[in-house]
């Protein structure tokens, strides 16, 4: 579309009801977003036939820690996006400009991992491009300006979903936008893995390329069975908290880097590679030999939230499936005090006096009791918590939490259907 008729379709507003919901303010919020991406774009690339695009972030519902150990997670996208205006230049190079960053461009005649690059976003556009053309689609050079509306640090997997955005974007420009969801976040998680520097499961691109709510088995990873369930989340009476509780990530790589480590050590002592291959029943047996091997209590503790969890997400599914929120909600409490008590990745243990995320859960266990649910968010030991709110408590909850934590810190979300999509503003 021409850059002219797109703002009138943006004015319009109605096509953006589909991914924002009928608030009006909502709507105008999203209008005036999407106006200030289209500007930027004619300002700095020119008028010119482009797209919208918009790419949401996600958030972990079940299956902490269970990944990378071949088990289940349940994870569903929300309404907070990225968004993009691009169009094909004409050449082999990608111009990204995205809101709060310099400029930078790709040159897609390179398409070879290089350490140098790791840990940019320049490196995650190469691999998709490199694994796009390998995978024998066609790739180009195109403009692009992003806005960011998923917070960096926020838990909600912000890199993921510009990973897909970017695939998405490839494939309306060059593949008529024929480029499966999950291929979609099996090209991110590559980039991300190979170019970018960092080993990471599927659980984020899926969810932020898929939409809705989904739920993937990991027991073969190299073929993950991704579904995506059929339960509308709006119909609940609930809304969804992100609450920042604050916390420095910087210095904890190695309690998070304990926990596969000591998952699978409990597996190879048990002749496995990996708990997904450990029955429940097979691992308490095996605890006497396992404490006179290792003296490694907490990586038993561990092993023993993998097999909960890994259950508890099946049980979760089938809740959704059933209708039977209620249920889903019980063991969701279930969940955080697995985390809490076996996985153990709620405070750092080499800072014990700093447990922000457990202030953040004891204030949700005394607004909420059994009325609501709650739990660590993503990996844990500081950053974000999780709860689902009935919304006749929810100014409460919000109130009592941010007066502890800070006004701002409590994100309210919604699961939203959509995953990365090339936006259709025609009439």
């Amino acid at each position: 579309m021409n850059i002219n008729d797109i703002k009138s379709a943006i004015d319009n507003g109605l096509k953006l009801r589909e991914l924002y919901g009928n608030d009006a303010a909502e709507t105008e919020r999203q209008q005036r977003r999407y106006r200030q991406a289209v500007t930027t774009f004619e300002t700095a690339f020119g008028q010119r036939d482009a797209y919208l695009f918009s790419s949401p972030g996600r958030t972990e519902i079940s299956g902490n820690h269970t990944d990378h150990n071949h088990g289940r997670v349940l994870a569903g996208a929300v309404n907070m996006d990225n968004i993009a205006v691009a169009g094909g230049n004409g050449t082999n190079t990608v111009r990204i400009l995205s809101s709060g960053y310099p400029q930078f461009e790709v040159d897609l005649n390179n398409l070879q991992p290089s350490e140098a690059e790791y840990f940019t976003s320049a490196s995650l556009v190469r691999g998709i491009a490199a694994r796009l053309k390998e995978l024998g689609y066609n790739i180009g050079g195109f403009d692009v300006v992003i806005d960011s509306g998923v917070p960096k640090g926020s838990g909600l997997s912000s890199s993921a979903s510009f990973e897909v955005l970017i695939g998405r974007i490839f494939a309306k420009l060059f593949n008529n936008n024929n480029l499966d969801p999950v291929l979609n976040a099996q090209i991110g998680q590559y980039a991300e893995n190979v170019f970018f520097g960092k080993p990471c499961g599927l659980m984020d691109q899926a969810a932020c390329s898929v939409g809705g709510l989904i739920t993937i088995d990991f027991a073969d990873p190299a073929k993950p069975i991704v579904k995506k369930l059929n339960f509308d989340f709006a119909k609940t009476g609930y809304t969804l908290i992100i609450t920042d509780t604050g916390g420095n990530h910087a210095d904890l790589s190695h309690e998070y880097a304990a926990i596969p480590i000591e998952m699978k050590s409990v597996a190879k002592q048990m002749g496995k590679e990996v708990l997904r291959e450990v029955s429940m029943n097979e691992l308490l047996e095996a605890i006497p030999s396992l404490r006179s091997k290792a003296a490694n209590d907490r990586a038993i503790l561990r092993a023993i939230h993998f097999e909960r969890e890994n259950e508890r997400v099946a049980q979760q599914v089938a809740d959704l499936e059933n209708g039977n929120f209620a249920l889903f909600l019980s063991k969701t409490r279930e969940s955080g005090y697995s985390s809490y008590m076996y996985n153990q990745n709620i405070y750092p243990a080499s800072n014990v006096k700093e447990q922000g995320m457990s202030l953040a859960l004891a204030l949700s266990d005394c607004i909420l009791g059994s009325e609501g649910a709650w739990r660590v968010h993503g990996g844990g030991f500081a950053g974000t918590i999780q709860a689902f709110v009935p919304n006749h408590l929810l100014h409460k909850y919000i109130s009592t939490i941010e007066h502890t934590f800070g006004q701002g810190k409590c994100w309210q979300l919604t699961i939203r259907e959509q995953g990365a999509v090339c936006v259709d503003v025609e009439n």
